[in-house]
């Protein structure tokens, strides 16, 4: 998984509105390092072998670098995100997309972030809410997608995407996650997965450390956080950390640049 992408691109990348405690409509991101810093990122994919298919930015749409919350995909069926009203105008493009690739894409009835707040792990699906997404959606993805939900509650507005506060390093072997970003019952249905649990501090989680992207070998991951980085290593995977200082200011990191197009489908006995 997470060797086939699709990322947008920073070309109207802004800071248009708030709706993440990250983004300030005056503090903007210097356009020409943004770009930058995406570029990298792309190239950071194609080096550890992954598959970029791009969907063209909109003027209108300065979120559009942001492309995991358009939807989730498994197999070839998408349920495309339901975001805030600032981010709607985004959704014909990715859904166009989508549909001119040959993908059954089904409408989301209710808030629901994409794969911010819908992390595969094989056949459980690590399932956020609390902050952008309704829990009832976790209904409407088992059914649709064939899902094991495993629900987790971010408790502030601060981990307002659950890609933010839990990642998925190996599945169904390793995630990484900070305790704090969840609440108690959360953290409980976490340890009971019986994974091998990294925990990382609010410090690093702050600065978009469990943001991250793993194909089970090689992590492209925000620079900023070496204690996480440190833990991959020690577990024989290849780490790339880039700088993402200027997308951060919309509230974004690695993994929110990207949308998995590869999520295997349920294991058959």
């Amino acid at each position: 998984m997470n060797k086939a992408l699709l990322v947008s691109d920073a070309a109207h990348f802004r800071v248009d509105y708030e709706i993440n405690p990250y983004m300030h409509t005056e503090i903007q991101p210097d356009h020409a390092v943004a770009i930058l810093e995406h570029e990298r990122i792309v190239a950071a994919h194609r080096a550890a072998g992954r598959r970029i298919e791009y969907v063209t930015s909109a003027p209108e749409c300065p979120d559009m670098v942001f492309t995991a919350n358009a939807a989730l995909v498994r197999g070839r069926r998408a349920v495309l995100g339901a975001p805030p009203p600032e981010r709607k105008a985004e959704l014909p493009y990715f859904q166009g997309w989508l549909i001119d690739h040959d993908f059954e894409v089904l409408e989301a009835p209710y808030p629901f972030s994409g794969q911010g707040d819908a992390l595969a792990c094989g056949d459980l699906l690590l399932a956020g809410y609390g902050q952008r997404t309704d829990r009832r959606m976790h209904a409407v993805l088992a059914e649709e997608l064939g899902y094991e939900i495993v629900p987790l509650r971010t408790v502030s507005h601060q981990w307002y995407d659950l890609d933010l506060a839990v990642g998925v390093v190996e599945p169904g072997r390793t995630l990484a996650y900070c305790p704090e970003a969840l609440d108690e019952p959360s953290r409980q249905r976490l340890r009971g997965l019986g994974m091998d649990l990294i925990e990382v501090c609010v410090e690093e989680a702050t600065r978009f450390a469990l943001n991250l992207i793993s194909d089970g070998t090689a992590v492209t991951m925000t620079r900023g956080a070496p204690r996480l980085a440190t833990a991959l290593r020690e577990r024989g995977l290849r780490v790339v950390e880039l700088d993402t200082t200027e997308l951060a200011k919309g509230g974004g990191g690695v993994r929110c640049t990207a949308l998995t197009l590869d999520a295997p489908l349920p294991a058959r006995p």
